[in-house]
């Protein structure tokens, strides 16, 4: 199948570092609560949820960030502000989001932010999973890895957003 270049990518970074991983092709799916029912071998608080998301700071600056946390649960607005001591936080929208990632749809968005220059926020809770899954960069396209080998590879700041 001709998948997104970004999924490549990710292989790429994952079988350099020698890290775990395994591949899932399916149906297309959007909702992380439609990915776990064509995942069956995780569970939904296991599926990694990426979101960008859009912040007012200083001065009516706009800042892009990536948001991971499990796809069970929601972020919490208030706490996403605090963190980034925004004005306020919103989704990108569709085409923001395009131009960011260079076309991977929304629902294929990879919590592998650093990839796009994104400043990644992932939940604390997520890490409570040894393994998690995540649509890699298509929406037909899913990785499962081991998530402390997401946290060394991303480098992300782990924080409370949930």
């Amino acid at each position: 199948m001709d998948y997104h270049p970004v999924v490549q990518k990710i292989l790429t970074l994952l079988k350099n570092d020698g890290c775990w991983f395994e591949t899932f092709e399916h149906e297309p799916v959007r909702t992380s609560e439609e990915a776990a029912k064509v995942r069956p071998e995780y569970s939904l608080c296991q599926g990694a949820k990426a979101l960008i998301v859009r912040a007012k700071i200083r001065q009516n600056k706009r800042n892009f960030v990536m948001l991971v946390f499990p796809a069970d649960l929601k972020f919490d607005r208030d706490k996403v502000e605090a963190l980034l001591e925004a004005k306020d936080v919103r989704l990108a929208s569709e085409s923001e989001a395009d131009s960011i990632t260079d076309g991977v749809q929304l629902g294929g968005v990879p919590p592998f932010g650093n990839l796009f220059g994104l400043e990644v926020l992932v939940d604390s809770s997520l890490f409570r999973n040894e393994k998690i899954i995540f649509n890699a960069g298509d929406r037909r396209f899913s990785i499962g890895m081991k998530s402390d080998d997401y946290r060394r590879l991303v480098k992300p700041k782990v924080c409370e957003i949930v």
